[in-house]
């Protein structure tokens, strides 16, 4: 690992580590997927993802981060971060639930999101949060490419957003990952004064939008860590892990 102030660069021995740690995650985040149902607390949903990481072999790398309690994040409609898995909290039909994995194996670090409902058919306003939501993600790693800054990325994903009429969280943003859970460079959702560093090959983002069908205003819950709208409208967060390349960027966390 090369690391400068605003970024990490990561050697040929650390990358395959890296790669096989964000797979191992999104492994993990697909059978969690397909696993969730109405009448499950999201306490049990938290601890089948704590024994899906120990099947891999790997460990939660946010179980214990900064005195995080829970194997996974799990926030469920109005929830859009760091939610924790509750035994009181019962999934209902009509909810969108969204997981966010880190997983920590063999030296390397996976981390991804994603929203979903619990119920195929959904109302318009929740299927357009969630498909511009990824789309916004989508669009903005076609700008992780060697050459851009961060900017273009941050961009690229407010563009898709302003265009759904849905609002970004600005509190919380992407960042670098790979063998440390939060590396350098911060990866806004939004374009700001924050131009970031310019992509090199070897660079490792975690891009992740986090959309609201309202206002982009949050607040923090008394647990101190489980984040809502303020005006209590739904929330999506999506989550791909990218590695900068000479040519097209490589998406880590791409189902298998």
């Amino acid at each position: 690992m090369f690391a400068k102030k605003d970024y990490v660069i990561h050697t040929e021995e650390e990358i395959p580590r890296i790669r096989y740690a964000a797979q191992t995650t999104a492994y993990v985040r697909d059978q969690l997927k397909q696993l969730a149902r109405a009448g499950m607390s999201t306490f049990e949903l938290d601890q089948l993802a704590g024994k899906l990481i120990a099947d891999t072999g790997g460990n939660s790398a946010f179980l214990g981060y900064r005195g995080f309690p829970g194997n996974v994040c799990i926030s469920v409609n109005d929830e859009v971060v760091h939610g924790i898995g509750r035994p009181d909290r019962i999934l209902d039909e009509n909810d969108i639930v969204s997981i966010d994995i880190g997983v920590e194996i063999d030296g390397g670090i996976g981390d991804t999101a994603v929203t979903f409902p619990l119920k195929e058919n959904i109302d318009k306003d929740t299927e357009r949060l969630l498909k511009f939501t990824e789309k916004s993600l989508m669009t903005g790693i076609t700008k992780a490419v060697k050459g851009n800054f961060i900017r273009d990325i941050s961009a690229a994903v407010e563009k898709v957003a302003k265009k759904a009429d849905l609002s970004v969280v600005r509190e919380y943003v992407g960042h670098g990952c790979g063998i440390q859970l939060h590396e350098p460079p911060e990866v806004p959702n939004f374009v700001c004064s924050y131009r970031g560093p310019r992509l090199r090959p070897g660079m490792i983002l975690a891009i992740e939008p986090m959309l609201n069908l309202g206002t982009y205003k949050v607040f923090t819950e008394s647990d101190h860590w489980t984040v809502r709208t303020l005006d209590g409208r739904l929330s999506a967060h999506f989550e791909h892990m990218v590695l900068i390349t000479d040519n097209e960027p490589e998406i880590l966390t791409w189902a298998q």
